[in-house]
């Protein structure tokens, strides 16, 4: 009866975007986890892609908040909001008749108070049972990596908030390291790149394109050029310049090199016998921050090893999270915590 009415539910909450899997559907939500609040009133009033585009546009009355930081909930009352709308929108059925069970994916540094903050607001957001994956273990299962096997696979996911590095064998985490950096961090360093350097500044959504259309982490064979527009800050009015990529991989170079020092501090902790397994198999990189250019050639520069991006980049964690759901019971090993 339970399986007739209700859907089980994969989520990869980020910082930057949220996914959801429903069984025997796929991924049927992929938003910018951004919520708009009517400040007259107090209330939301849009979530998800609508959001995202009145971030730095807004007028007084409304304001575009993340309610995600770092991986974590950082406003607990809007991700609530926003779980239950997504978790509604996928149901078949009205949650007063039956509630799904929810399998999440959490960064590797998240502490027991993040834990049970995610846990409170996807169970207020109406799920029967959670349980809780860190995000590299989730998106090597995604990948269809045998994690219960006694093989080390490194796995590098690089999402909005943080960059989790996570050797994995028999469905464990040997050694991790987590670092608070992510495409956030790069779009900030590029706001600051440009402010220092040119007096010229731009906001978030700039930084974003700006990073996706030239940004690098390893030098290009052609290199790019791109017209920005922002607010010139000694003039105050608007000004337009072209830059290049060479100067957004030196923007970058700092929370490049965060990432870089992360995996390099898993390599050191990793045992011999998996760190000989790495040398054979290479890393796997994994989010949407692995898809800077030459950033998997950057890793490979400073370690002297293989470094891969998947081609499903985005979506992998959260078909971790739908595939653990399929073997509940093979898979409980990998789970970080519960609430039934």
């Amino acid at each position: 009866m339970f399986g007739l009415f209700s859907c089980d539910i994969g989520i990869d909450l980020g910082t930057a975007n949220t996914l959801v899997h429903v069984a025997g559907q796929g991924i049927v939500i992929n938003e910018p986890t951004v919520v708009a609040v009517d400040r007259k009133n107090d209330r939301v009033s849009t979530i998800g892609t609508d959001a995202k585009k009145m971030l730095g546009r807004t007028p007084g009355e409304n304001v575009a908040i993340r309610p995600m930081k770092d991986g974590v909930i950082a406003d607990f009352q809007l991700v609530e909001v926003l779980l239950q709308t997504f978790i509604k929108k996928v149901q078949r059925y009205p949650l007063f008749l039956v509630r799904p069970r929810v399998v999440v994916g959490v960064p590797s540094g998240i502490t027991e108070v993040e834990k049970r903050a995610v846990i409170d607001a996807v169970r207020q957001a109406g799920a029967k049972e959670v349980h809780l994956v860190h995000e590299p273990m989730a998106a090597a299962i995604g990948m269809g990596i045998p994690v219960e096997d006694p093989v080390g696979n490194m796995v590098v996911d690089i999402g909005g908030g943080t960059s989790d590095i996570a050797v994995i064998a028999l469905s464990g985490t040997a050694c991790n390291a987590s670092v608070r950096v992510g495409g956030d961090e790069m779009d900030e360093a590029i706001i600051n790149y440009l402010r220092k350097t040119y007096n010229l500044y731009v906001g978030e959504s700039t930084a974003e394109q700006i990073k996706i259309q030239i940004g690098s982490a390893f030098p290009l064979e052609k290199e790019l050029t791109m017209e920005v527009k922002g607010r010139d800050i000694m003039a105050g009015v608007p000004r337009t310049m072209t830059i290049t990529s060479e100067e957004i991989r030196e923007a970058l170079h700092e929370p490049v090199m965060a990432i870089v020092e992360a995996v390099k501090q898993a390599l050191a902790m990793t045992p011999p016998e998996l760190s000989a397994d790495i040398l054979d198999r290479g890393v796997i990189m994994t989010g949407g921050g692995a898809q800077l250019r030459g950033l998997n050639q950057r890793i490979s520069q400073e370690t002297g090893l293989s470094v891969n991006v998947i081609n499903d980049a985005l979506t992998c964690v959260c078909k971790g999270t739908a595939r653990i759901l399929e073997d509940l019971d093979k898979y409980r090993p990998v789970l970080i915590a519960s609430s039934i």
